[in-house]
């Protein structure tokens, strides 16, 4: 059995186009198997927002909770940081992560 405790991230808000959703990039570092070298990830994890709070841009604390729809595992705590970013992708927050998803940077 487990702890108690939930775990919890700290992302940017990537999009809050739909009502009650917010999708949050939560980037990490991946050593390469070979090199050791690390090269950062990002992954997106869909969060609960229930009062549309959290906007494109800001910094936020989400949890993981019981699953709340089909792609919602995770709900936010709390707004670390507002962001004065009117619009942000995945690649403004990390450019190498563009590149390893397949996009070109021309």
């Amino acid at each position: 059995m487990g702890t108690g405790r939930s775990r919890q991230q700290i992302g940017m808000v990537l999009r809050d186009k739909n009502d009650m959703t917010i999708v949050v990039g939560v980037s990490w570092l991946q050593r390469h198997r070979v090199y050791g070298k690390a090269r950062k990830r990002l992954t997106k994890l869909i969060a609960h927002d229930p009062e549309n709070q959290a906007k494109i841009g800001d910094r936020v604390l989400i949890e993981e909770t019981r699953p709340l729809s089909a792609s919602k595992r995770w709900r936010l705590v709390q707004i670390v940081a507002k962001g004065d970013v009117a619009e942000i992708q995945p690649e403004d927050i990390d450019p190498e992560t563009a590149a390893v998803d397949g996009e070109s940077e021309n």
